[in-house]
């Protein structure tokens, strides 16, 4: 199974990008678990707390596609390095007004302002799609990998971030989250073998990534899974919280990433012959049925095993929507089309961490269930209702990529 990776590693210049991004992924995944322990122990208010984090994560959402856009504009580490070092400052000035004591508004402009940063998936699976475009089963793996990536990284950032916030001091975790994520971003703009080249500007095509047909409905199906993720991470911190053992939220939230990762590796071996579209409307069904029992289970070590096999289905829509998103549009625009689809990711955790929070504070923190499991079946719905839609978009864009090469 792990043979299949193998060509990856052998791309002049990869694995210096690939460890850059593991330390930026490792330290972008401590934010939201971090803001939401640092406030939740600062300010006593979950809804505080998740609210906090919605407006860091609709920032990140908004700024995502203008810096896609510049990016495949302008290149990589033109774009990148100014505003990862933008972000740190705001992050870690974050840091010190939590330390000591400032008003909540001002943690609110700061955090927020430090969420106009680079996201580490586009930009690296934008090196993948330039390195391997013309390559769709080697392609296939190399987005898988970026997936199992992403989730090593969730395994280990939420547990390091709540035992650094819990062991040492509340800041203590988003303090060393923006550490790794700027020295890693260093690393990763560093290798410049593997970055994409700027397409001309007489070469690019008119208008906007999320114009483009079909992309607009994968970024809503993906909208629903960020409700997922968000509100996971915030009911997790409130059952355990409940239960007195706040710290077992960090086992429970890299269990359903370990689930994700195992599953990813998996699912990046495997070479499918039936179309993303296809794949995209199976992989809402399993993220819907494995996510529901999270409703009736109420012990915390049942529902860390629920979470398990729960995040078995996430790496396989993570990985399709990826793929799907890179599929529907002119590679000129890849690294703005993706970030469209992690825009879509980001609105849905910034709505399910609110919406999360606000349930566990009038409903209870198991009832808080309900957010996710209702998230997933909304993703099958959408994803079935235009299912037509999006494959003829997938089938035009391929036809006319098939077109370029010959």
């Amino acid at each position: 199974m792990l043979a299949a990776y193998r060509p990856l590693l052998r791309v002049p210049g990869a694995p210096a990008f690939i460890a850059g991004g593991a330390l930026a992924r490792v330290g972008g995944a401590m934010f939201g678990v971090s803001i939401i322990v640092m406030v939740s122990a600062r300010r006593d208010s979950f809804s505080l707390a998740g609210a906090m984090t919605a407006v860091g994560v609709l920032v990140l959402a908004a700024a995502g596609p203008v810096l896609g856009r510049l990016v495949d504009r302008h290149g990589q580490r033109r774009i990148v390095l100014p505003f990862a070092i933008w972000s740190t400052a705001c992050g870690l000035a974050t840091v010190v007004l939590s330390w000591i004591g400032a008003p909540s508004w001002t943690l609110f402009l700061t955090y927020g302002l430090s969420a106009i940063l680079p996201e580490m998936g586009p930009l690296s699976r934008a090196r993948w799609a330039h390195v391997f475009g013309a390559e769709p089963d080697t392609l296939h793996t190399a987005m898988s990998f970026e997936q199992v990536m992403d989730e090593a990284s969730f395994v280990l950032g939420p547990v390091l971030g709540i035992v650094l916030s819990t062991v040492w001091f509340p800041e203590a975790g988003l303090l060393v989250a923006y550490v790794l994520y700027l020295i890693g971003m260093v690393f990763f703009v560093g290798a410049r073998a593997t970055e994409p080249p700027v397409v001309p500007h007489h070469d690019r095509p008119d208008g906007y990534a999320v114009a483009r047909p079909g992309m607009f409905v994968v970024a809503a199906v993906l909208t629903m899974v960020g409700v997922i993720f968000g509100s996971n991470e915030v009911v997790a911190v409130a059952v355990s919280k409940e239960a007195g053992q706040q710290s077992f939220s960090s086992v429970i939230l890299a269990l359903f990433a370990l689930g994700s990762t195992i599953a990813g590796i998996a699912f990046g071996a495997k070479v499918f012959r039936i179309s993303l579209s296809h794949r995209l409307r199976y992989a809402a069904l399993g993220m819907f049925l494995l996510e529901a029992p999270a409703l009736f289970v109420t012990d915390l070590r049942g529902l860390a095993v629920v979470m398990l096999v729960a995040g078995c289905a996430t790496a396989p829509m993570l990985i399709t929507a990826m793929s799907l998103s890179q599929q529907l549009v002119p590679p000129a625009l890849v690294t703005e089309g993706m970030a469209v689809a992690v825009t879509g990711i980001l609105i849905g955790i910034s709505t399910g961490a609110a919406a999360g929070g606000w349930v566990v504070e009038h409903l209870g923190p198991h009832q808080a269930y309900a957010v996710p499991v209702a998230a997933g079946l909304i993703a099958v719905v959408l994803s079935s209702a235009f299912f037509r839609r999006i494959l003829r978009a997938e089938r035009a864009e391929v036809a006319e990529s098939e077109l370029a090469l010959d």
